[in-house]
């Protein structure tokens, strides 16, 4: 760490408030605690909270990953100590006979900081859930990890997915045990995972309208032809759910790419509305 890194931090732990944060946030470990519980915590208005909580990110002391609809704070564990190691590390110009080597207090530094891991839960519309949005399920199951859950479903389910489909995923090395056709009704119960983006893969959803998946979801559309109208020999219709598959991968790619704690809802949209259209989204730190 260096000096003026370390002013900073010391600069945000000046502030009673953020003390308490800290402290806080180091009871709860890597699980960290939403702002609401903070704020109920100290008695402080939701604003103030937020406030502190920004000046203690901003000096890399914690960090806030977006857990479902929740903002979920931790304490960056890898920043406190890097805080105390500085202090620590000219102890006593290197004779701990005078200061009990207060440096190895603290165990080695790990390699990396395993803080939260954000749970987007992603649901893919097509009329029929039995190709483009089951592509997009299992494609975003592998590059999404632990930080983004994939579901698909459609407005009119048929009985099974597109076997050329499902052939073309295993080819690719993609597990389909759990691939079904079903119909987005399953997901607008009060026990269905509550979906924080929703995109639709088809040019128009016909028929009934789609249901409401709650107020705070960010709608995309991603318009894609339908492998089920594919025509020509089984070369040719292969070729085109190649393209199919590296459109879908290409798009997914930038999206599980953004950076969404910097993102408000409006922007999300915007972003998504930026892949559907085939033009990469521009970041603060370039494309």
């Amino acid at each position: 760490m260096e000096p003026l890194e370390a002013a900073a931090a010391f600069a945000a732990l000046s502030v009673e408030t953020r003390l308490r944060l800290v402290r806080l946030l180091m009871a709860a470990g890597p699980s960290g605690l939403p702002a609401g519980d903070l704020a109920a915590s100290l008695g402080l208005p939701a604003s103030t909270t937020s406030f502190h909580l920004a000046a203690l990110e901003r000096a890399g002391l914690t960090q806030a990953t977006r857990q479902g609809r929740q903002i979920i704070h931790a304490v960056r564990v890898a920043g406190i100590r890097q805080l105390l190691g500085f202090l620590t590390e000219t102890c006593c110009g290197g004779r701990p006979e005078l200061c009990g080597d207060i440096a190895r207090l603290l165990p080695p530094l790990p390699d990396e900081d395993h803080g939260m891991t954000a749970a987007f839960n992603v649901l893919f519309l097509c009329r029929h859930n039995a190709a483009r949005s089951i592509m997009a399920e299992a494609i975003l199951k592998r590059l999404g990890g632990q930080r983004f859950r994939a579901w698909s479903a459609g407005a009119d389910p048929g009985p099974d997915p597109n076997p050329e489909v499902l052939a073309k995923l295993r080819a690719f090395g993609h597990d389909t045990t759990g691939l079904r056709s079903k119909s987005w009704h399953e997901f607008t119960g009060p026990n269905a995972p509550r979906m924080d983006f929703v995109i639709t893969l088809c040019d128009a959803l016909d028929g009934p309208a789609c249901p409401d998946f709650g107020g705070l979801v960010v709608t995309g559309a991603w318009p894609l032809p339908d492998p089920a109208k594919f025509t020509g020999s089984d070369l040719e219709r292969a070729a085109l759910l190649n393209e199919l598959y590296a459109g879908l991968e290409r798009r997914l790619r930038i999206f599980v790419a953004l950076s969404f704690a910097s993102l408000d809802r409006l922007a999300l949209k915007r972003r998504l509305d930026d892949i559907g259209g085939g033009r990469e989204p521009v970041t603060a730190g370039g494309r």
